[in-house]
């Protein structure tokens, strides 16, 4: 299948609302890149994917007068259009992979890259397709360390936004019993069951494709990284019900100007925030119940 490749080199402060429009229009999500300085350094490059279908031109005429709407207010240049066949996006995606050393003992190692592994790593073998959740990006490094220092043997966690996986795969490896994965792109899960099934875990871990309507209550600890308007958005829909009352909510994809709305929508869901965690811009906040609440 063709893509249209969409994308648009920014400041961090402006990248979360240039994703925030990206999204609205593209089905198989927004990745935030490092720029060739860094993250502290230089411009971030936000990224996406159109399929090259009857409703691209809408798409491209929406994305563009969004942008130029932005603009008005934060500094946001045109953005480039790239067309690209599917299996050339898969082949770019390898080229940045490498086996990634994450947290005390978490090794990320792509799929069609050798590693000998140490007798204490937890190794978590990925081919992230389409998918968002490489290992490379910092949302998804602090939630890794996050959930190598929160999950229990035992546990039962739920992972919003599952992307390839990785995750719920981590989770389940660290001794999680129950795992349940959920993203609403079709893609993603595909992804994410092929990487589960290649890590030996799905007897423990579940991908669904679904909402957060199709979740029940009563997990240990939920995971989600993704944008900040859409864990604002779930916290309203009822996140923080879904969490124990000794649970925790591990919630990360939050840049640092976006933080006091997040810990603000937390708070009135009756969560506290106990722990807070930060790699360049990014946030990625920890959470429980407060005394009374779940």
């Amino acid at each position: 299948m063709k893509w249209l490749q969409v994308s648009v080199a920014v400041h961090n402060e402006v990248a979360e609302a240039v994703a925030e429009v990206f999204s609205r229009h593209a089905p198989r999500g927004v990745v935030i890149e490092a720029g060739p300085e860094g993250w502290n350094a230089g411009p971030v490059i936000v990224r996406a994917y159109l399929p090259a279908d009857e409703q691209l031109s809408d798409r491209k005429r929406r994305i563009k007068r969004a942008l130029g709407h932005l603009n008005q207010i934060l500094p946001v240049p045109v953005p480039t259009f790239r067309a690209v066949a599917e299996e050339d996006w898969a082949e770019a995606w390898k080229a940045q992979l490498t086996v990634l050393h994450i947290g005390r003992q978490i090794v990320i190692q792509p799929s069609w890259l050798d590693y000998a592994p140490h007798q204490e790593d937890i190794v978590i073998r990925l081919d992230p397709g389409m998918a968002f959740g490489t290992g490379l990006h910092p949302t998804t490094q602090l939630c890794l360390a996050a959930v190598e220092d929160l999950v229990r043997p035992g546990m039962c966690l739920l992972d919003m936004g599952t992307g390839s996986g990785i995750l719920a795969i981590a989770a389940a490896k660290l001794g999680a019993a129950d795992v349940v994965a959920v993203d609403d792109d079709p893609v993603a899960v595909e992804a994410a069951r092929a990487n589960v099934m290649v890590n030996g875990v799905s007897d423990v871990v579940r991908v669904v494709q679904g909402s957060l309507a199709d979740v029940p209550d009563g997990y240990d600890a939920i995971v989600i990284n993704i944008l900040s308007r859409v864990i604002i958005e779930m916290l309203q829909a009822g996140l923080a019900a879904r969490i124990r009352s000794q649970g925790r909510l591990i919630a990360a994809g939050i840049i640092s100007g976006q933080e006091p709305e997040v810990i603000a929508a937390a708070e009135q869901q009756g969560l506290g925030i106990v722990e807070r965690r930060q790699k360049d811009d990014w946030v990625c906040l920890v959470a429980r119940p407060r005394l009374g609440q779940g």
